[in-house]
């Protein structure tokens, strides 16, 4: 086979642009250079040319010639779709350059072997690692060196690649108790390369590795007290690793394991006590470890307290004691924030006080859950614990993660372990030792409130007190915990207790929203907006000097913390709805509002958060929002105008970058919010939009991204439910894309845009009335969507239940056309909805089911047990559907008053006890 040669002129445009690309200084070079090596990846041997370069090239400067190499690395998926003459070339060049005298080209070209051999396969590249693993015995200390180097990437990058048969043997096999010996070699680096490669092996569960897994283990312990920190590390990080997939292997030693990890957590080097930290983290979050933890806890428990004070490296990284609320931010410091939309759901009753147990079907059995896919995204909980976890991932924040997972597992016993330590470090005078305690008394809070409870009316006036702290990381850390306990705080218990402890929280937490320190007011807000989800109407009493505070802060806030008070306000109208109706109110909180409105470009970022909160804001409001509505429905029509023009220029020319959608979902919910809070105010503004929005939103129903669907399915619904005579015209066009949206088993990222969808189904037909005529075409295609998806196991349970809603609501208007069809799903159906909580939804729905079982009384029979407990959870029906409730459960009894009590005595005792109590059957 003829071997690749270069052309010389393409080699030296390419040589060309590398060499104008280190001209840093002009940014319109570097957009010119960006554009033309993206032009160059079209090139079949672009990475031939980046390889000769590399290995080929000693007259050029080895920056040069590591530049190259790293755009190989970047573009190395090329290699993919090169020819085999190509292929071949650049296989031997990054071989040939990983021998090279020059330290840097070595490193550029092991980076690129890490690439190629993942992306080929070393079972498509044997000779690489039948090359690398021979260097491991080379004279050369180096050369041994940079192998092992290569091979621990391979091993953590991609451990399965390397688990498999090549050419008849698995190289593994070899290579296994190759590393085991080499973890007693005399550098430790070797060392260390050899531990953490073995490591690497355990989670995947590689035979080649647990054959000799009593051996590794051995060899662990043995390298246990290295003298390099390194190697220590890694030992710990296997461990944690080995306790994760196979603890049967660790209990025996368990008493050793945790002596040595305790040991090892109160490293001197934060490295190897950051890894061994992980090992309690690990350990509590396995529940089938528990009891093997448990009588751990008296020594782990005080250790990990002990881990959580800031370190010297924490304060110097923090510099958190300056007045710096005048001070700009950097825009590094400001994450970026991922706008998600809204999604239709139900609250659920709890089964007792823990709304974390089993599901009980009507016989008291367990049920299994579905896949409840849409439930694991609701990871606020975690998202509120990492908000003071922010910034990299630390012993301090490990240690507070651990005492979470083991609060949350070993309650009482945890906090009687600590309360000793715990209040020494509270009363310290050391401002260090107090703001690890209050970090601690934070993480604790989910898992220990019953046993901390007694405890709270000392500390929450502490907590209060601890804000007048002369240190900023003082206040900061303690308005984070009273965010923790503020469920507690706002209980309406009595005025002695609102006195005592929510107002003075409420009053606390407002004044560090006002701090002079960022961190402080980044705290505080977060802490705050917490405060009002748990208070919610309890806050309204206090509204106007709450806003007053949260007004004064868009005058004193910089970029990154004005977030969060958007945040905080769009929270505040969440929790006191129509409270804020006043006209005082809205006096204090539109003026600031519209001025930053009027500051934000279209295209500015700032206007994402802004929009997120305004949609509450308009919601709360109401008919008083009329004034300030016109421009920003305006707005909105144009913002969702422009990024589906935008979006469909990308389609038509994908190289374009694509849009940022935040924008448009964003605009959607902000539309929802104006239909909610204004309802058929709204018509002028919407009968004079250009192109009409009713039009618009029928597009934003086909864009192939989840969140704009969702956002636009939810703007339906809120349009059907607030002004449907301007909804009505666009229905037939809009349904077309509903029915195909209703998927039993959607793609996960579509499921909320799935919900919404079954969601708005049911308030269209609920609008459209009794029998009405134009609905009737839909009513079939409709119901043989939404069955499928009430019968589907692994459909998530948000979608069973709104799919069940909105068959109930369609039935209760098209009784005759769904009746026919109650035997298919009517189990179901009571099972989806028998756990939520009263509400208008809910009641609509079931008169829809009494409606068809009075049509069809026969469809329910075999259904007869979950019906009757799905009535008697209901706590406070409306009075038509309770009636409705007597008089289908009088017929049944008429009907056959024998068959009747024999059905009835076949109940759990709980049914029969309330349906006698409430029905008299």
């Amino acid at each position: 086979m003829a071997s690749w040669t270069p052309q010389q002129a393409a080699l030296q445009e390419i040589l060309q642009t590398i060499h104008e690309s280190t001209d840093t200084r002009n940014s319109a070079v570097q957009r010119t250079i960006t554009h033309k090596l993206n032009n160059f990846t079209r090139a079949p041997d672009y990475v031939a040319y980046l390889a000769y370069i590399l290995s080929s090239m000693p007259q050029e400067e080895d920056r040069i010639r590591t530049i190259a190499g790293y755009l190989l690395k970047n573009n190395a998926r090329l290699i993919l779709r090169a020819s085999p003459e190509v292929l071949t070339f650049v296989k031997s060049a990054v071989l040939v350059a990983f021998n090279d005298p020059s330290i840097m080209i070595r490193n550029a070209a092991a980076q690129d072997i890490v690439a190629f051999l993942g992306i080929l396969e070393p079972k498509n590249w044997p000779e690489c690692l039948q090359q690398l693993v021979h260097l491991l015995d080379a004279p050369n200390a180096d050369q041994q060196e940079a192998a092992f180097n290569v091979l621990e990437k391979a091993c953590e990058d991609y451990p399965r690649k390397l688990d498999v048969e090549i050419n008849g043997t698995w190289p593994l096999e070899y290579m296994i108790p190759k590393f085991i010996v080499l973890s007693e070699h005399p550098s430790s680096k070797m060392r260390a390369h050899a531990i953490a490669c073995l490591s690497y092996f355990v989670p995947i569960g590689c035979q080649s590795l647990f054959v000799h897994i009593d051996t590794f283990i051995a060899c662990l312990f043995k390298r246990a007290s290295d003298e390099d920190s390194a190697v220590r590390r890694h030992v710990c990080q296997a461990l944690v690793l080995l306790l994760a997939s196979r603890p049967e292997k660790l209990m025996p030693e368990m008493a050793n394991v945790a002596e040595y990890m305790l040991y090892s957590t109160k490293d001197k080097q934060e490295n190897v006590a950051l890894e061994a930290c992980e090992f309690w983290l690990t350990f509590a979050e396995d529940p089938d470890l528990a009891p093997y933890l448990h009588p751990l806890l008296g020594k782990v428990a005080p250790v990990l307290l002990d881990c959580m004070a800031y370190s010297e490296d924490d304060l110097l990284w923090l510099q958190g004691d300056e007045e710096d609320a005048a001070v700009p931010d950097k825009e590094t410091d400001i994450k970026p924030r991922h706008y998600g939309g809204k999604s239709h759901g139900f609250e659920r009753e709890a089964n007792g006080d823990d709304g974390g147990q089993k599901r009980v079907g009507a016989y008291g059995e367990e049920l299994e859950e579905g896949d409840d896919d849409d439930d694991d995204y609701d990871l606020d909980d975690d998202e509120e614990f990492a908000e003071e976890m922010s910034t990299e991932w630390n012993l301090r924040k490990c240690a507070a993660a651990a005492l979470d997972v083991l609060a949350v597992r070993f309650g009482a016993d945890l906090l009687n372990v600590l309360l000793e330590p715990l209040k020494a470090k509270l009363w310290s005078d050391d401002w260090l030792q107090r703001e690890s305690g209050i970090l601690a008394l934070g993480a604790m809070a989910e898992g220990c409130i019953d046993a901390i409870e007694p405890h709270l009316p000392t500390l929450v006036p502490y907590l209060i007190n601890t804000l007048n702290d002369p240190k900023p990381l003082v206040r900061s850390i303690t308005c984070w915990t009273l965010g923790r306990y503020a469920s507690w705080c706002t209980q309406p218990i009595s005025d002695d207790h609102k006195n005592t402890f929510f107002v003075p929280t409420l009053e606390g937490l407002l004044r560090m929203v006002l701090d002079n320190n960022k961190r402080v007011q980044e705290a505080g807000c977060s802490a705050f907006a917490t405060l009002e989800e748990d208070a919610g109407p309890e806050l309204a009493p206090y509204l106007e000097p709450v806003l007053r505070n949260l007004v004064f802060a868009f005058e004193k806030y910089q970029h990154k913390n004005m977030l969060i008070l958007y945040d905080a306000v769009g929270t505040l109208a969440d929790a006191v709805g129509s409270a804020l109706q006043n006209p005082t109110f809205v006096e204090i909180l539109m003026p600031p509002l519209l001025k930053r409105w009027s500051k934000l470009k279209d295209d500015d970022d700032d206007l994402i958060p802004l929009l997120e909160c305004l949609a509450s804001v308009t919601i709360a409001i109401g008919p008083a929002f009329l004034p300030y509505a016109g421009p920003i429905f305006d707005r909105c029509h144009t913002i969702v105008h422009t990024s589906l023009l935008q979006y469909q220029a990308y389609q038509q020319n994908p190289e374009m970058d694509e849009p940022d959608r935040s924008f448009l979902v964003v605009a959607l919910d902000l539309l929802s919010g104006l239909t909610q809070g204004l309802g058929m105010a709204l018509e002028p503004h919407i009968a004079r939009s250009q192109p009409s929005l009713l039009q618009l939103i029928t597009v934003c129903l086909k864009h192939p991204h989840a969140a704009v669907r969702q956002s636009g399915y939810a703007l339906v619904g809120d349009t059907a439910m607030n002004c449907f005579p301007l909804l009505r015209p666009h229905v037939s066009a809009i349904m077309q894309e509903l029915i195909s949206q209703l998927d039993p088993e959607p793609k996960v990222e579509f499921i909320s845009a799935c919900n919404n969808a079954a969601w708005a189904v049911g308030e269209i037909a609920l609008r459209y009335g009794r029998d009405d005529t134009e609905f009737q075409q839909w009513v079939h295609p409709l119901v043989s969507r939404l069955i499928p998806i009430l019968l589907h196991p692994k459909a998530p349970r948000s979608l069973h239940e709104n799919a069940a809603v909105s068959i109930g609501r369609i039935g209760l208007m098209h009784p005759g056309l769904v009746a026919p069809l109650l035997p298919e799903f009517a189990q179901a159906w009571c099972q989806a909805l028998y756990e939520i909580r009263d509400n208008e939804e809910k009641d609509s729905a079931f008169r829809g089911l009494c409606t068809l079982v009075q049509t069809n009384p026969a469809g329910i029979t075999k259904s007869l047990l979950w019906f009757c407990n799905a009535i008697v959870r209901w706590n406070q029906p409306s009075a038509e559907l309770n009636s409705m409730f007597q008089t289908l459960l009088n017929g049944f009894k008429q009907h056959d008053a024998v068959g009747w009590a024999a059905q009835v005595a076949t109940f759990p005792p709980v049914i029969q006890e309330r349906l006698a109590t409430r029905y008299g059957v």
